[in-house]
């Protein structure tokens, strides 16, 4: 679908242009400043103002992302007035006229209702305004109208209509843009609800239990576990942003382990090499955490004697490499295969394909999961991440749940 509106924008431009440089050739000569000819002129003003346009209306349909971007809109049609409504009020108004505000949403009722443009004439005894039509285009999105754009000029020109009803299609398409990144928010939102879902109930009773056992015998001991364990539920389950630091991560992953350690005592030996350079490195929430449990819950299961994990996270240029490795019972690699793939129930590993699809939504199918495994021989994964990914970064506190 993203390539689809790509593509309709890139054929709307020209439309634009041409109606740029009509109402900017009826308005006043200008300098081209050595760009060629008017047509190729008006094509650089027009992409330039569409660029500055788009980015508030990347955040859907509001009073600020209409003042912000109403300026912008009004020059690509050199209109004498713009404004954008949403199905009850004007949100911005561009240019003269204002007054004009409330006969304007009053003659909204039926293109809000039906979806289709029209133009009218405006009343006014203002000796002044120069407004004496209005061309409404509604704003849709997925066949809902969602408001709408009226310019207004002094009179009734067929271009001005045709060239309305394009840039409201251009507006339309960057707010069905902006309703994609807050579906695929929400997206994210579930699946962090879901890893959080994941945290083991045992893990928590048994967490519990073990503190319970060092409340009479060494209540210092059960202080400080109590503390791990405040910290660690703090921290999995926040509210705050979508990302997180490597730094953020790896701590909640030591309180992760301090619970275990208490349980498991010298079964369980557990070894960290981080470089420092990459502990500022963002990363999405609750990535890496799952990948350790999966290595603690594989490295014992089935052995009785010492279990052994390793955690690294290295400097790699322009990513971060980190490798969680365990010793224990390992898996099926076709197993492993179908866990990832959804095709069956992701039960013999916690998380790895919540992970896996997370880190391939944020940057790509080339940053999956590389997970080596075989039947005991344990389990060795490893996650690269961009030290920088546009629109990834990491909240800038810490929020309580």
């Amino acid at each position: 679908m993203s390539g689809f509106l790509a593509g309709l924008c890139v054929a709307v431009l020209p439309l634009l242009a041409a109606g740029f440089w009509l109402g900017r050739r009826t308005a006043r000569p200008e300098s081209l400043g050595g760009l060629g000819t008017p047509v190729e002129h008006a094509t650089f003003q027009t992409l330039h103002t569409a660029s500055l346009a788009a980015p508030p209306l990347r955040a859907g349909l509001t009073g600020e992302t209409a003042r912000r971007s109403a300026r912008r809109l009004r020059t690509l049609l050199g209109t004498d007035a713009l404004c954008l409504t949403d199905q009850k009020q004007v949100l911005a108004w561009e240019g003269v006229g204002d007054h004009h505000r409330t006969e304007i949403m009053e003659r909204l009722a039926g293109p809000l209702e039906t979806g289709r443009g029209e133009a009218f004439r405006l009343n006014c005894d203002a000796p002044d305004c120069p407004l004496r039509w209005a061309v409404v285009a509604p704003l849709t999105v997925d066949d809902r109208v969602h408001g709408a754009l009226v310019a207004c000029a002094p009179r009734e020109s067929a271009v001005l209509v045709r060239a309305a009803g394009e840039v409201a299609r251009w507006v339309s398409v960057q707010l069905e843009l902006a309703d994609l990144d807050q579906s695929r928010t929400r997206l994210i939102e579930a699946e962090i609800k879901a890893l959080r879902a994941q945290i083991s109930p045992h893990f928590i009773f048994n967490s519990l239990a073990v503190i319970a056992s060092f409340v009479r015998t060494d209540p210092e001991r059960a202080r400080e576990l109590l503390l791990e364990f405040a910290d660690f539920t703090r921290y999995s389950f926040r509210r705050h942003g979508d990302f997180t630091t490597l730094a953020d991560e790896l701590h909640a992953i030591d309180h992760y382990l301090a619970l275990v350690r208490a349980r498991f005592g010298e079964r369980l030996s557990v070894t960290l090499q981080i470089a420092p350079e990459v502990l500022p490195v963002a990363l999405p929430f609750l990535c890496l955490q799952p990948l350790v449990e999966n290595a603690v819950k594989h490295g014992l299961e089935g052995k009785a004697d010492k279990s052994r994990i390793s955690i690294t996270a290295q400097d790699a240029g322009a990513e971060a490499l980190v490798v969680i490795e365990d010793d224990g019972a390992g898996m099926d690699p076709d197993l492993l295969r179908r866990i990832l793939a959804g095709e069956v129930s992701p039960s013999g590993g916690i998380g790895l394909s919540n992970v896996d699809d997370r880190l391939r939504q944020v940057y790509g199918d080339d940053y999956g999961l590389v997970i080596e495994t075989a039947v005991g021989a344990g389990m060795k994964i490893t996650a690269r991440l961009p030290k920088y990914q546009p629109g990834v970064h990491s909240a800038s506190r810490r929020s309580e749940p």
